[in-house]
């Protein structure tokens, strides 16, 4: 079991193919996309690598998904990002990767953020 990390949800909260985000939390500025996926749970950053600061991705709250549900989705640019691997697979960042968040799940099943790659805010 970890220590230090932000409660984010309890896993039922996420249904398969769903994504949700939570936060800020913390002190952090982005909020954490949780996205469940054949089954595993998996999270990001929201946060586009299109732009250096990185932008926010849903154009309302939790849509975080194309309309078909197949890939996680930047609505500002248009990007789609394969919802395993986080890599843009179509959009102005193709190649680039949105952030992962390594995310613990206690045998309560609560999701925890173990690992956030993001720079502080001041």
């Amino acid at each position: 079991m970890m220590t230090g990390g932000l409660f984010l949800c309890r896993e039922e909260e996420i249904a398969e193919g769903e994504a949700k985000g939570f936060g800020p939390l913390g002190s952090y500025r982005r909020k954490i996309i949780v996205l469940r996926h054949q089954g595993a749970l998996r999270a990001w950053l929201d946060s586009c690598p299109h732009y250096s600061t990185g932008t926010p991705m849903a154009w309302k709250t939790d849509a975080y998904l194309n309309g078909e549900g197949t890939h996680l989705a930047c609505h500002s640019h248009g990007a789609l990002f394969d919802m395993d691997t986080g890599e843009c697979v179509i959009g102005p960042c193709l190649g680039q990767q949105l952030t992962p968040v390594s995310i613990a799940v206690t045998p309560a099943g609560e999701i925890f953020a173990e690992d956030l790659r993001e720079e502080k805010a001041e």
